[in-house]
């Protein structure tokens, strides 16, 4: 419960996205966040085990106020905003300047916008773009904002002058820089129609779509009508829950110390007769999936249906992209038993890491009823620690089975309508 000496703006906190700007007995803004629902996320703060800094903050605010938006995109960019016009004690204190990231356009014929770590961005750097949004606390949001926003506002990321469409422009994700489709007086509207969102101005977009969409139908224009009623619906119907789920979760006390709430990869193999053999690796961290660090993997020296071998391909494929930005994992996920547990360690105890990275398995117990944690000897410390988010690890290896399954699914698919084709994978 919040103590009823701490004046809440309007007496209440709305279940509803938003910012909340936490103020101290001198009226001081002393740290900014944002939620999905204020309620939840300022409750937070008050009740249950809290870290020492958690604590510390709750003891000097006096006061709470906040800013309701209508979707978590919105409650983003303005946190990052606000972050930037009052500096937050406790904002600044949580994370130093270099932990931060921005988001930039490009000061090009076609801009594109693309994210920087802030010791990229000096102010000198800076004037090189167009505009500069942040500083935001998680590049993970970011990126989660800006793969929904795509859907409403497509843009570029490729270069013109080519002979055949990019592959978004199939998925409607880039409006055909790449092949002319679009003159650059047209792409620069749609530039400037993104950062109206980052803005905060998404509503002023919503209308003039709508003004445009009724005068295309009007003039009998239907395939213009058409795009902008696509894009006015993914503009007025944004599911962006999982833009700060993470930020509203409530996290165990040792999740700094847990490796089944750090970097987990999760592997698994697929093949049937040992034909079109394909892996996955899906990665979550705090116990939520993070999508856009998925790979998958054909397998390539391995004939036959042989888990082990192409486990130990897979994973010398993976650690090699080590040196091209792929973090380290805390804990590596295998879909299998000991034997399959085994062909990984043997890889993975042998990388010059910086740290010992835990190898385990899930695997059906006898009644094939349950599940199995297999855990090398090396690492059966971490047993109890581990079984605290079983539910969690289960998660991890339903979905590295997915994603495998899928894959190996769409191989053989085109392996059976199609010539093969040289297809480099990670």
């Amino acid at each position: 419960m919040i103590p009823k000496d701490i004046k809440i703006q309007d007496n209440i906190l709305p279940e509803a996205p938003g910012v909340y700007l936490m103020k101290n007995s001198r009226g001081e803004i002393i740290y900014v966040g944002k939620a999905t629902s204020l309620k939840n996320r300022v409750n937070s703060y008050f009740t249950g085990k809290r870290d020492p800094k958690t604590r510390k903050l709750a003891d000097d605010i006096t006061a709470i106020d906040y800013i309701e938006q209508p979707t978590a995109i919105e409650a983003l960019f303005l946190e990052a905003n606000l972050i930037k016009k009052y500096k937050p004690y406790y904002n600044i204190r949580e994370k130093d300047d270099k932990s931060y990231s921005y988001l930039v356009i490009t000061n090009e014929d076609f801009p594109r916008p693309y994210l920087l770590r802030a010791t990229d961005l000096d102010d000198q750097a800076a004037k090189k773009y167009k505009a500069v949004y942040g500083p935001f606390t998680s590049s993970a949001a970011v990126k989660n904002s800006l793969k929904i926003l795509r859907r409403a506002i497509p843009w570029s990321t490729c270069t013109p002058g080519q002979k055949r469409p990019c592959f978004d422009y199939s998925l409607k994700k880039c409006p055909g820089v790449c092949v002319g489709h679009v003159t650059k007086r047209e792409y620069a509207k749609i530039i400037r129609d993104l950062m109206a969102v980052f803005d905060g101005r998404r509503p002023e977009i919503v209308k003039r779509y709508k003004r445009e969409m009724n005068k295309a139908a009007k003039s009998q224009n239907f395939e213009i009508a058409a795009k902008l009623r696509n894009r006015l619906f993914a503009l007025e119907h944004i599911q962006d829950i999982a833009v700060l789920a993470k930020d509203d979760r409530k996290l165990p006390d040792d999740y700094k110390q847990n490796p089944a709430l750090g970097r987990v990869e999760g592997y698994d193999i697929s093949n049937i007769s040992g034909t079109s053999g394909t892996a996955s690796m899906v990665v979550f961290r705090r116990g939520a999936a993070e999508k856009a660090l998925y790979r998958k993997f054909r397998i390539r020296s391995v004939i036959g249906p042989d888990d082990y071998e192409s486990l130990r391909e897979v994973l010398r494929r993976r650690f090699k992209h080590k040196e091209t930005g792929w973090e380290w994992p805390d804990l590596v996920l295998i879909d299998g038993g000991k034997g399959q547990v085994s062909a990984a360690l043997d890889i993975v105890s042998k990388l010059d890491s910086p740290k010992s990275i835990p190898v385990i398995g899930i695997a059906k117990g006898p009644t094939r009823k349950k599940q199995e944690l297999i855990i090398p000897p090396l690492f059966e410390g971490l047993r109890s620690q581990l079984q605290k988010h079983m539910d969690i690890l289960v998660q991890i290896q339903d979905e590295s089975h997915r994603f495998a399954i899928s894959y190996h699914r769409k191989l053989r698919s085109q392996s059976l309508r199609l010539p093969k084709k040289k297809n480099p994978s990670p």
